[in-house]
């Protein structure tokens, strides 16, 4: 189901994927099957969305990132993609960020460009992700530490 009131460009859209009012998915980006992409979602063009994924409002997913299958993503969660931006300056390549295999971040938190998050690994809301998170932990925090290890 896509909602009449996104604009979605893309003919790469899984089955039975919803996608809700006030999204924007642009032509070459992909989404997998049985995904949720709530409202008011950016979807840009070399951006690679799995199966079962989850993306609540308010969330923008810039090029370079890649959502492996069964992830979480809470709202407002923001991505980068450029380290060291400027207004109309663009780099040759944007780093690319890969969000593992049942990963889940909490809302309001901000994943810099270049990282990876490890599989079913959890970061805790409001935290500031600026180095790879092994699979199975726990982080949370401004900058997100280590917690734990999940079971």
């Amino acid at each position: 189901m896509i909602h009449k009131l996104a604009d979605v460009q893309s003919k790469h859209i899984g089955k039975d994927t919803n996608i809700w009012q006030f999204c924007v998915v642009l032509p070459n980006a992909i989404i997998g099957d049985h995904c949720n992409i709530c409202a008011s979602v950016f979807i840009e063009n070399d951006v690679v969305i799995g199966n079962n994924v989850t993306v609540k409002c308010g969330v923008q997913l810039w090029d370079g990132v890649t959502v492996e299958d069964d992830v979480f993503i809470g709202p407002n969660v923001t991505f980068t993609n450029d380290l060291f931006p400027r207004s109309k300056q663009y780099p040759q390549k944007f780093e690319k960020t890969i969000i593992k295999k049942g990963a889940s971040i909490g809302a309001n938190s901000t994943i810099l460009a270049g990282i990876t998050i490890g599989a079913n690994a959890m970061i805790g809301a409001g935290s500031v992700v600026t180095k790879d998170v092994p699979a199975n932990t726990l982080w949370y925090g401004n900058p997100a530490k280590f917690v734990r290890e999940l079971n």
